[in-house]
């Protein structure tokens, strides 16, 4: 009987431990694989100061806003605040989960979607407004993909690395903070058009 006691005891302990390892990494996987990819793109959240800047470039501005990379959802659910329509692309699931809750718990969720999405696979034709937070080594194929897609009265807010190529139409904020808004008609020289 003891044997047996000791057996089931031990069963109980492994899978207690295997259920726990299971969970650490369903819960880990997302926020470290992106450093295992070719652009590492970490999730670092937007400042206040960085949300601010943003809404700043999208003054007098209307539309679809999408926010590429989108996070925990703090432009997004900014954004909405203001009027817009917003989406969210991102491609870690538990930073989308907690972005729809906090969309409903600020009660902008009618105005907000976000996905689970991988950018390079997603079509932004239909935005006028677009938000990203990059990093040095994507912006080269963001800026193309993004001027082949777009509109021209499309507007492209870059925060923390601007674009290799574009000039920018209006910056504001410093260092890490600092945002940059790129104009379609400029960019691609339609306003001749």
């Amino acid at each position: 009987e003891g044997g047996s006691r000791r057996r089931s005891w031990g069963l109980l302990v492994t899978a207690g431990v295997g259920g726990a390892l299971v969970a650490l990494y369903a819960v880990v996987t997302p926020f470290v694989t992106p450093a295992l990819r070719k652009v590492c793109l970490p999730f670092v959240p937007a400042t206040s100061t960085q949300i601010q800047n943003v809404l700043r470039m999208l003054e007098n501005r209307s539309g679809s806003l999408v926010d590429i990379g989108s996070g925990d959802g703090r432009i997004v659910i900014a954004a909405a605040k203001r009027g817009f329509k917003a989406v969210g692309y991102e491609l870690n699931p538990w930073l989308v989960w907690y972005s729809r809750y906090r969309a409903w718990r600020d009660g902008v969720h009618h105005n907000t979607k976000f996905y689970i999405s991988d950018l390079w696979k997603v079509s932004f034709s239909n935005y006028m407004n677009i938000v990203v937070f990059g990093v040095p080594q994507m912006m080269p194929q963001l800026e193309k993909k993004l001027e082949e897609e777009l509109e021209c009265n499309a507007r492209i807010v870059a925060c923390r690395f601007p674009f290799p190529c574009w000039i920018p139409d209006h910056t504001t904020g410093e260092g890490i903070d600092t945002v940059w808004a790129y104009d379609m008609k400029r960019s691609r020289g339609c306003e001749t058009k």
